[in-house]
């Protein structure tokens, strides 16, 4: 599964400049429970949802939502879409549901399923492939999932349901979870989700109707600014660490809090000494680590992009397209796919 990893000591960093947003997944996780500092109320779903680009700190959030509703006793659904399975039918929802039903019987599954189990029990993996494997019915498993679903909610409230790379979702798992969150409301149920908005498919309707929910717009995570990339590179590397240094990590990595991480741990690897006289040093070393991240994104876009790349960095920009196509041995339209 393809997802942007957090780098070392990342964990262990505060969530800077992200009060706003943790305020609101904390008043939405209370509100979900009953919790008001009046005293108790009436419980209240909805949806949160977060944007903002690879690295932005959005699966940092979505792991601080998930420690505070784990610490009002929630139950907590949680699934990530994957690059490698988003053409997979429900691959989002198996990993929603199937952890809520590894602890049961069969006998409990068929109970809690009743008379959707021949439907859903196989879309979402619960029983064994049949000899002979047929698609399934999209509308008859969504209907399933709607009972199953309020099924599980009602019996084990109250439920945050969190999706973390949304924008990898596969489409059968977004359309199920755009139509369900008008129920979420009525039921004890939050729901969670986090996408890179830059990535979300052109045809992806459903994804962004969730987003934009009753013309709600989603949190949009900002980069950090420069006093917080300051905070981070000097308990990195050091209090001594100079205000030109710190701002050229800021430079350097546009305030990205997953680069500007990731830089400080491996500045603090090589013993970098966090002056302005190391800043040539420090920019070979970020030259390094977004070197290799631009590798892995070409990658993640499909071969012949990788291939056309590789023969135009070899030709250079100025020679026709046609002819580096020719080199990398691509058709005139896998040239253009590339190129898009």
């Amino acid at each position: 599964m393809s997802h942007v990893t957090e780098p070392r000591g990342w964990a262990s960093q505060p969530l800077l400049e992200r009060e706003s947003e943790i305020l609101a997944i904390h008043r939405a996780v209370d509100d979900l429970c009953g919790i008001t500092d009046t005293g108790p109320a009436a419980r209240r779903g909805g949806v949160l949802t977060f944007a903002g680009s690879a690295g932005i700190g959005k699966t940092t959030l979505l792991a601080e939502a998930r420690r505070h509703a784990a610490e009002r006793d929630c139950t907590v659904l949680f699934a990530r879409g994957g690059e490698q399975e988003k053409q997979v039918p429900f691959h989002v929802m198996r990993q929603l549901i199937q952890p809520a039903f590894a602890a049961m019987t069969e006998a409990e599954r068929h109970e809690v399923l009743g008379t959707w189990y021949n439907i859903v029990a196989p879309a979402l993996g619960l029983t064994a492939a049949p000899e002979v494997p047929t698609a399934p019915d999209p509308q008859g498993v969504r209907d399933g999932l709607d009972w199953v679903v309020t099924h599980l909610t009602v019996r084990s409230a109250p439920v945050v349901l969190v999706l973390d790379d949304a924008h990898w979702a596969d489409a059968e798992s977004l359309a199920w979870l755009t139509a369900f969150t008008a129920r979420a409301e009525e039921l004890a149920m939050l729901i969670m989700v986090a996408c890179r908005p830059d990535e979300i498919p052109a045809d992806a309707g459903a994804l962004r109707a969730l987003m934009g929910r009753q013309g709600t717009r989603p949190h949009e995570l900002a980069p950090l600014t420069t006093s917080a990339v300051a905070r981070i590179v000097r308990d990195a590397l050091g209090q001594n660490a100079d205000d030109v240094f710190c701002r050229e990590c800021w430079a350097i990595t546009g305030g990205n809090p997953f680069e500007v991480v990731e830089l400080a741990m491996k500045g603090r690897d090589r013993e970098l000494k966090p002056h302005q006289d190391s800043i040539p040093e420090l920019r070979d070393l970020a030259s390094a680590v977004k070197g290799s991240g631009l590798i892995t994104r070409l990658e993640q876009l499909g071969p012949s992009t990788v291939r056309l790349a590789w023969a135009a960095a070899v030709l250079g920009t100025a020679v026709p397209t046609s002819i580096v196509g020719s080199v990398a041995a691509l058709g005139e339209a896998q040239v253009a796919e590339a190129i898009d």
